[in-house]
């Protein structure tokens, strides 16, 4: 029988620069045309806005922010190291970068080969700026796959009835998605190595979005069309979501490989939350997933619905949707390490580990 643990973490990508460029994202927000002007007004902020921003534009709180971070990402590498995986499931999505309109795929298992080379520094807006490490651009950031891992899941998956997309070679970028490279590069934050290899769990959480916002915050700078046509079909919901996780962990349950289930995302994303007019994280909603994943109440994370989840800015929590279900069929509670929410990081962040029993 196969040792599982669980754990929950994110992948924020301010986190990979500087501490001077921490809050360049919430300036870009603020300042999009699609955005309440009055938000530009610092007599509108709320308290803990003008709190985190300070007299250095959020400088200290970023620094604060980001070691915060670091604790817990310290804590579950020690925790992993404890464990010893023979791999690590993560749980994660593609925002318009391998994924995009050739083929959109609810779900996808990355096979990868034993040995993968990547420049994450090299790509998108990381090769535009500095990082926090302070590596050049043409950095190698080395990643281990875990091929019979990825077709032992996809095989479980397929004959407990979900239809598992699986890949063996990336289709439109040279690297994976930052929600895999980020994950991994900040559980060795320190950078002591890595040596776990990774299956790469895909899920398409931004849906009808991901070609419209180009996988981040596109629509807060030009109108929406009203073309009359459909809408582009939306991500797995919920339910959905739960149902594969649950599967997910029977087959590894089954198998002869010590695992890790791990869920990569912030929470409420700002940008992506219509109920807070995309400036502040949705902190209502945040608090009542987190009171219903402290008591281990994953019935409330099952029975969400999507257009709650996209109201909310929680399209990347699907992927904690996923590790729900997993830690249902487990019956495992988590161990909280932090929580905390932000008013200019533009997301609440949640760490969390399920033990294993």
């Amino acid at each position: 029988m196969g040792e599982i643990l669980g754990i929950g973490t994110t992948h924020h990508p301010s986190l990979t620069g500087t501490d001077e460029n921490f809050a360049q994202t919430w300036q870009t927000i603020i300042n999009a045309p699609r955005i309440d002007p009055k938000w530009k007004d610092r007599r509108n902020w709320p308290p803990g806005m003008l709190d985190e921003v300070g007299n250095d534009m959020g400088l200290s709180a970023g620094k604060r922010y980001r070691e915060r971070c670091w604790k817990s990402f310290r804590k579950q590498r020690e925790i992993i190291d404890a464990f010893n995986p023979d791999f690590i499931v993560i749980i994660a999505d593609d925002q318009y970068e391998n994924f995009k309109e050739t083929i959109i795929p609810p779900f996808c298992v990355y096979g990868l080969d034993d040995d993968f080379v990547q420049e994450p520094w090299n790509h998108g807006f990381a090769a535009k700026r500095p990082n926090y490490w302070s590596e050049p651009h043409d950095w190698k950031m080395k990643i281990h796959g875990h091929r019979e891992g990825a077709k032992y899941l996809t095989t479980g998956l397929l004959n407990r009835g979900v239809s598992m997309p699986y890949a063996y070679k990336l289709l439109h970028s040279e690297i994976l998605a930052h929600g895999f490279n980020y994950t991994v590069l900040y559980l060795d934050c320190d950078r002591k190595g890595w040596p776990y290899p990774v299956v790469p769990f895909h899920v398409n959480c931004y849906g009808s979005a991901v070609i419209k916002a180009g996988g981040a915050f596109a629509h807060l700078f030009k109108e929406p069309e009203d073309d009359g046509l459909l809408p582009d079909p939306p991500g797995p919901n919920p339910a959905l979501c739960y149902e594969v996780g649950k599967k997910m962990a029977e087959t590894l349950a089954e198998s002869p490989y010590r695992t890790v289930i791990m869920a990569s995302s912030s929470w409420s994303h700002c940008f992506l939350s219509t109920n807070t007019g995309y400036v502040l994280p949705d902190f209502a909603s945040d608090r009542l997933m987190f009171d219903a994943l402290k008591k281990g109440d994953y019935d409330t994370w099952r029975k969400r619905k999507i257009e709650d989840v996209e109201a909310a800015g929680h399209h990347e929590l699907l992927n904690w949707h996923v590790l729900a279900g997993a830690m249902a069929a487990l019956n495992r509670k988590p161990e909280i390490l932090d929580y905390f929410e932000t008013f200019i990081f533009q997301s609440d962040k949640c760490f969390a580990t399920f033990p294993a029993n």
